[in-house]
């Protein structure tokens, strides 16, 4: 029933779809960026204690899920990829 639904972070899940929307067009740089937000946005809400520990946690598997896809999202990588097929 929604009315015990829980409020969610709506900045935070805003910064979580941004990062998703720059990973599903292959756009690394802006991926990159907002993943440090989603990051810097949750060790805000953990010191002013405004999500909960289990939210947190929540958050924190999700949030590892994306930098498994964002692995090899760095420039040196690239140079070092086509430094070493070509």
């Amino acid at each position: 029933m929604w009315l015990f639904k829980k409020k969610k972070d709506k900045e935070l899940e805003k910064a979580f779809w941004e990062l998703q929307m720059n990973l599903e067009n292959n756009y690394k740089d802006l991926a990159i960026s907002a993943h440090k937000k989603v990051i810097e946005l949750m060790e805000d809400r953990k010191c002013s204690q405004s999500l909960s520990p289990k939210d947190y946690e929540k958050y924190v598997k999700r949030l590892e899920e994306y930098s498994k896809k964002m692995e090899h999202y760095n420039h040196t990588n690239v140079s070092s990829f086509l430094k070493e097929r070509y």
